[in-house]
């Protein structure tokens, strides 16, 4: 990777924007701007006071990585937020969801530069949960973030899983030849699938973060 490169892909990291069409669009550029950069390895001095301006974002660490990402305490990117949608679909914390329809029913505003840490913003969807097996971690009705950018298996994490046609919400664990499924709640026994098994899987993203509502 050049320096270019990293650069762009810092820059993605701590603004939530996803690909670099859509840096492009902050900039004010062409796409084939970026292109040229690339191949020059070197950041135009306008890029970077753009970037100042919409984002706060350092110079210094801008061209280097080195620093405080945010030159100011009270940058203009802690003042955006970004509406996640929220989808029909349910997770399982149980047996398995039938309800998978994608259709959005609603949106939360995220502040921008939280959501930066937590992974890719335009990758995010926010779910509910149904049932008790992942209890007392998730417990029904709570909302759960996922992105699903995030579908690399770490040992012990929460993610959504679709198996077949259901969805479930599990924490998961990579054995040689199979996947375990585990659920927080003891009265639920981990599922095992084995490699010929491994093809029903679908790994949608990662749960990043939940809320619960008291009624």
């Amino acid at each position: 990777m050049n320096k270019i490169d990293g650069l762009i892909q810092r820059i993605l990291e701590v603004t939530g924007i996803s690909s670099q069409t859509e840096l492009a669009e902050a900039l004010g550029i062409n796409r084939s701007g970026i292109t040229h950069a690339r191949k020059k390895d070197r950041i135009p001095d306008k890029w970077i006071v753009k970037l100042y301006r919409k984002f706060g974002l350092n110079p210094v660490w801008i061209e280097s990585g080195v620093g405080r990402v945010f030159l100011n305490q009270e940058s203009c990117q802690d003042m955006e937020f970004k509406k996640i949608p929220k989808v029909m679909a349910r997770l399982s914390a149980g047996s398995g969801s039938f309800d998978t329809l994608s259709d959005v029913t609603g949106y939360l505003s995220f502040q921008s530069k939280w959501l930066a840490t937590k992974g890719a913003a335009n990758s995010m969807v926010a779910m509910e949960v149904f049932g008790n097996s992942m209890e007392p971690e998730l417990r029904e009705g709570d909302t759960v973030l996922i992105d699903q950018s995030q579908i690399e298996i770490l040992a012990g994490a929460i993610y959504a899983v679709g198996v077949e046609e259901t969805i479930l919400v599990k924490r998961i664990e990579k054995h040689p030849y199979k996947l375990v499924l585990c659920s927080d709640n003891r009265d639920y026994t981990p599922i095992y699938l084995q490699q010929d098994e491994m093809e029903r899987v679908r790994i949608i993203g990662k749960v990043v973060w939940s809320c619960r509502e008291y009624r």
